[in-house]
C-alpha cells in the first residue's frame, strides 16, 4: 500500500500497524436509517487503509495521501468545536475515545482512500480505521457495537452531520459475500448468506465527479422534515409524543400515516412516502436476496432510485443523469444513488460478464453530457467485503 511506503519514507522505520476499513454500499434502505428504519448494506473491498505506529508523547501525527495538510494534536489537547478540515473526523473520533477510556499514547501514521470521495461513506471509514488504530495502540479492546456507536458519536456531536448508524454498521458487521439486513429500531440484525441459485454479481460504482460534504448538503434539513413529518402525524392521531428532537417515522404506524398523510405540508408527506415505502423495499429486498432473485432485487434498487430523487429529492443532475443512464443499460440489475445522494457516486449490482461493456455504456453516455468532467469521472468495479479489521 501507498500508505505504508510513505510511512516509510517520512519516519524511516516500517509502521507497525496497518488497520483496513472498507467504504460500503446500501441498495435498500436510503435515508432512513436516521427514522430507525431497515436497511440492506454491503462492504466492498475498496476502502481507507492507516498505517502507523505508538508515539509516547500522546501527539496524533497523520498525514494523508489524499488531502495536504497534515493533522497534529495532542490527545488532551483536542478543539472543543471542529476546525473545518479533514481532520476534524479524527479530533471527533479521539474526544468519543477519550471520553469513555483513558488514553495515554498517541500515534505517527499515513492514511489512504482508494476511491474518489463521495457517496461510499469515506468519512465513516476515515472514523473507523483511526479509532480502530488508536485502541490498538493503546490497548484498548473495542467490541463492534462500541465501535459503531463511537463513531456515530464522533460524525453527530463533532463534525456535524446527523448521520444515523447505517454507515458504521455496514462498515463494521459485513462479511464477504453476505448480506447486511439491518433494524436500525433494536439493532438486530442478520447476515443473509448468498443462495446459491442466485446469478453472480459485481458491484460497479460510477463517480459523478463531484466530491461532496453532508455537513454543507441539504442532508439535515431533509432529516428535521422527517421529523417533522412524524411529529404532525402523532399529533393529528393523538399519539402521544415526546421532543422534537426524539420524533422518528418508525413510531408512527403506517395506518396513521395512511389516515392522515393528506393533511402534512407536501414537503413532509413527499419524506414520509419515501420512509413508508423503503421501509417496505428493505424487507422484500431481503427476501428475495435469500430466494436468490437478483432480478427482484435489483428492480426494487432502481424503485428506491425513483423514491429518493421523486419523494425524498435529493441527487443533483449529474447523479440524476447518471441514473437515468443505468435504467437502460443492459446488464445492470439494478441501481441507485450510493448514499445521501447530494453530489457523489451512483452504485449498481452488474452482470460480471457484461462488466466492460456497462463501463464503456454508462461512461460515453455520461461524458456526452458532461464533457467538462472527463478529468474528474471515474467506473470501478468491484467486490463485497469483510468489515474493519487490522
Amino acid at each position: 500500500m501507498l500508505c505504508e511506503t510513505k510511512f516509510n519514507e517520512i519516519y524511516g522505520k516500517q509502521a507497525e500497524h496497518l488497520l483496513f476499513c472498507p467504504y460500503r454500499i446500501s441498495p435498500l434502505g436510503a435515508h432512513i436509517d436516521h427514522q430507525d428504519g431497515i436497511i440492506n448494506g454491503l462492504a466492498i473491498d475498496k476502502g481507507i487503509y492507516i498505517a502507523c505506529s505508538l508515539k509516547k508523547n500522546g501527539i496524533i501525527e497523520l498525514q494523508s495521501v489524499n488531502f495536504p495538510k497534515r493533522a497534529q494534536f495532542h490527545i488532551d489537547d483536542i478543539e472543543e468545536q471542529k476546525v473545518g478540515d479533514w481532520a476534524d473526523h479524527l479530533r471527533g473520533a479521539a474526544r468519543e475515545l477519550q471520553q469513555k477510556h483513558q488514553l495515554k499514547y498517541g500515534l505517527c501514521g499515513v492514511i489512504e482512500g482508494e476511491l474518489p470521495i463521495g457517496g461510499l461513506s469515506s468519512s465513516a471509514a476515515v472514523i473507523i480505521v483511526f479509532l480502530s488504530a488508536l485502541a490498538k495502540i493503546n490497548g484498548i479492546t473495542l467490541d463492534p457495537w462500541e465501535l459503531i456507536m463511537m463513531a456515530k458519536a464522533a460524525e453527530n456531536n463533532y463534525v456535524g452531520v446527523k448521520c444515523g448508524k447505517l454507515d458504521q454498521c455496514c462498515e463494521v458487521l459485513s462479511r464477504k459475500d453476505r448480506l447486511l439486513y439491518l433494524d436500525c429500531r433494536d439493532d438486530s440484525y442478520e447476515l443473509i448468506s448468498l443462495n446459491p441459485d442466485m446469478k453472480p454479481f459485481r458491484i460497479a460504482v460510477f463517480f459523478s465527479g463531484l466530491e461532496r460534504s453532508l455537513a454543507n448538503s441539504d442532508y439535515n434539513l431533509r432529516q428535521d422534515e422527517c421529523k417533522a413529518a412524524a411529529y404532525s402525524l402523532m399529533a393529528y392521531a393523538g399519539m402521544k409524543y415526546g421532543k422534537f428532537a426524539d420524533a422518528k417515522l418508525r413510531d408512527v404506524p403506517v395506518e396513521v400515516f395512511e389516515t392522515y398523510k393528506d393533511q402534512l405540508p407536501l414537503n413532509f408527506r413527499k419524506r414520509a412516502v419515501h420512509f413508508f415505502s423503503e421501509i417496505d423495499r428493505a424487507r422484500r429486498g431481503a427476501e428475495a436476496f435469500r430466494n436468490g432473485d437478483l432480478e427482484e432485487y435489483g428492480k426494487l434498487i432502481f424503485e428506491s432510485g425513483r423514491s429518493s430523487i421523486v419523494n425524498y429529492e435529493c441527487g443533483c443532475k449529474e447523479l440524476i443523469s447518471l441514473y437515468d443512464i443505468m435504467t437502460e443499460t443492459d446488464g445492470i440489475y439494478g441501481g441507485r444513488f450510493s448514499g445521501a445522494g447530494f453530489k457523489g457516486c451512483c452504485m449498481a449490482l452488474i452482470d460480471p460478464d457484461r462488466e466492460d461493456e456497462i463501463c464503456s455504456r454508462v461512461s460515453e453516455a455520461y461524458l456526452k453530457i458532461y464533457p467538462e468532467l472527463k478529468d474528474r469521472y471515474a467506473c470501478c468495479v468491484c467486490d463485497s467485503s469483510d468489515g474493519v479489521k487490522l
